[in-house]
């Protein structure tokens, strides 16, 4: 027992020990003292991967101080007071109590369902009835009646894509029969997606309800998930000019046949892509999975067995395409996937079942009680003049208690307030149905309020992320002021800076030039001949791609070895180069005028002396800052953190 006595002694003196430890004080700001856990807490969100040792500590120290300075002048400027503050912040507040509002144990379910959902795609076809989430009963009624008609007809032995073309309210389905192609988990509302993976392979679904109204679904194929794969491709578009497509099939058969013989993929993708954004990287692009791409594209991809291997080329909406498979993967274990699955329920519509139950475990917790027959009673007398927040209710009605959270009494007047203060609601319900839902609303939004309201006693992580968005938004709109928009507005103050400091902002040396690249020897000779006669660049390119779109490319402008790394290989004289190869083709570049080092104009790099005049502007404004605040670190719990 003395034993025992002993290790709880300890442990309740080490837990004390640990806790004071994270209040001690680690910076001193103007009298104001900031905590260790609070230091802490930032430090290591933006070290995760560093070394911490003393320097370190040192170094982010000096931010932090500088950081500590900034935020004491917005809050003596009253800049905490404003109205727009005080709305971002309440902003910011509203999305970072999200996950604290939850459910966590249903939520887990829900993410476990969602990840065993992504082991497998669906194939099914829909018939929607259109039906407003906010339907009266009656519509609602009839929008059910009118789809379980349709079921039945086609239990009955009518088609399902004849029908889904002739009934079906999704404008889609008269193209498509209703066919929604393969799907897996959040890639459709979860209630339809529900029905899907819940409705055996062949059959026809009951009718289920989403915010688009009812739909019967008829399921076709369960397949193993695909997982994802990464490609690189070549894109030739279809251009408007006369033989445009058949010059753009031309082209990526071309391509398509140097690939087939062992040209490398990536050069051929690089020179000819007309895909900007992938052509840089040699056509590669992002991982994706099913219904990503447009299905062409999709199934090309996917057709592909082995990395390496390359399809012909084929049409999409965009052009023609060749894809090359750099690599699949199936999906991520649960350990891997639990984190990004969760945030994507907390999004999704499954949120609304962890709502619910978030909601009835408020009620535990806090000893709800609720009076739904005074909420009926009063429903009864509302007309509809409610809906321009119009409800004549009597004195002693709205004094009673219509319910209780945590001992705290919510009265009739409450609700009365709430509902009054809406103007012109449209609605299909009746004023008794719309008073019963906005009541048992405003019961549910009080509960999840009180529950807010004890978020940063009940959770330190969220008072510290809580206090990081507060001081953050007013460094924001103080440096905004300082630093960022004063450098923008401030023309005579960055022109005089960019004077004082022209050397920062040079041009390189720069040519004037044309550049020919051509498929061959053959082909810069051909060039060059027509250069001597004075034939236009138009018509050269006119002439040598005849044959084929990849004889030449002509590009003209004022370019330095940066832009264009062939440039390093160019004679510094004007008129045209020798013939350079490079890349696996000819260059030839005509140059017409060389273009020394130079100081750039304010005007050709605002963007880039902007961007110092504000680091000189900020160096400035923390200089007075550190003048104008006492501030002093203690080392000692500092370097404790090591």
């Amino acid at each position: 027992m003395k034993f025992v006595a002993s290790v709880f002694a300890f442990t309740v003196l080490s837990l004390s020990s640990y806790a004071q430890d994270k209040k001690a004080t680690i910076l001193t700001v103007q009298g104001e003292n900031v905590t260790k856990e609070e230091f802490e807490n930032i430090f290591r969100k933006n070290n995760r991967d560093s070394v911490i040792n003393e320097k370190a500590l040192d170094d982010y120290m000096e931010l932090f101080i500088n950081f500590k300075l900034k935020v004491r002048e917005a809050r003596d400027l009253g800049m905490d007071t404003v109205q727009k503050f005080k709305s971002e912040l309440d902003g910011y507040r509203q999305t970072l109590a999200r996950p604290y509002l939850t459910d966590g144990a249903m939520l887990d379910v829900m993410v476990k369902e969602a990840y065993d959902r992504m082991n497998y795609e669906v194939r099914a076809a829909h018939i929607l009835v259109k039906c407003e989430s906010n339907a009266s009963p009656e519509d609602s009624l009839k929008a059910f009646n009118k789809i379980m008609e349709i079921r039945n007809k086609i239990l009955a032995g009518a088609d399902f894509s004849t029908i889904a073309k002739q009934s079906s309210e999704d404008p889609s389905a008269k193209e498509n029969a209703g066919d929604l192609g393969y799907f897996t988990a959040f890639q459709m509302v979860y209630q339809f997606e529900d029905a899907a993976f819940n409705t055996p392979t062949g059959q026809l679904s009951m009718p289920v309800r989403t915010r688009y109204g009812y739909h019967i679904l008829k399921v076709s194929d369960k397949r193993p998930a695909r997982g994802e794969v990464r490609v690189a491709h070549i894109l030739v578009k279809e251009k408007k000019e006369d033989n445009g497509a058949e010059n753009a099939r031309l082209k990526a058969q071309e391509i398509y046949q140097k690939a087939k013989s062992g040209e490398n993929f990536t050069e051929l993708a690089s020179k000819f892509s007309e895909d900007a954004s992938s052509a840089k990287s040699g056509g590669e692009l992002p991982w994706f999975g099913t219904n990503k791409m447009v299905s062409e594209f999709e199934e090309a991809s996917f057709a592909l067995k082995n990395d390496g291997d390359v399809s012909e080329p084929f049409k999409t909406s965009y052009g023609w395409h060749i894809v090359k498979r750099l690599g699949h993967r199936g999906l991520g274990t649960f350990t891997e996937m639990e984190k990004e699955i969760k945030a994507k329920v907390s999004k999704d519509n499954r949120s609304e079942r962890t709502r619910a139950s978030f909601i009835n475990k408020l009620k535990k917790d806090y000893n709800f009680s609720y009076n739904p027959a005074l909420l009926n009673a009063i429903a009864a007398k509302a007309d509809t003049a409610v809906f321009n927040g119009k409800w004549n209710l009597k004195k002693k009605e709205l004094k009673k208690t219509l319910f209780t959270i945590d001992g705290k009494a919510f009265k009739v007047a409450d609700l009365h307030k709430v509902i009054t203060s809406k103007m012109k609601i449209k609605t299909k319900f009746t004023p008794s149905q719309y008073i019963v839902d906005e009541g048992e609303h405003f019961m549910e939004v009080s509960l999840l309020k009180h529950e807010d309201a004890k978020l940063e006693q009940k959770y330190d992580a969220f008072r510290l992320l809580m206090n990081e968005y507060r001081e953050g938004i007013l460094l924001f709109e103080l440096t905004d002021q300082k630093v960022w928009t004063k450098a923008v507005k401030d023309t005579i103050g960055l022109q005089n800076f960019y004077e004082k400091n022209q050397a920062r902002f040079m041009w390189p040396e720069r040519l004037d030039v044309t550049l020919y690249t051509c498929g061959n020897e053959a082909m810069a000779q051909k060039v060059r001949e027509l250069i001597a006669k004075g034939t236009d660049n138009a018509s050269i390119a006119l002439e040598v791609n005849k044959d084929s779109q990849l004889n030449l490319q002509i590009e003209e402008g004022v370019f330095s070895e940066e832009d264009r790394d062939v440039l390093a290989n160019v004679a510094r004289k004007t008129g045209l180069s020798t013939n350079i190869p490079f890349n696996g083709q000819i260059v030839i570049a005509n140059v017409k005028a060389i273009i020394p080092p130079s100081p750039k104009k304010l005007s050709e790099a605002r963007g880039l002396i902007t961007s110092e005049y504000q680091n000189y502007l900020e160096q400035q404004w923390i200089a007075e800052l550190r003048k104008k605040y006492t501030y002093k670190k203690n080392s000692e719990v500092l370097h404790s953190i090591k």
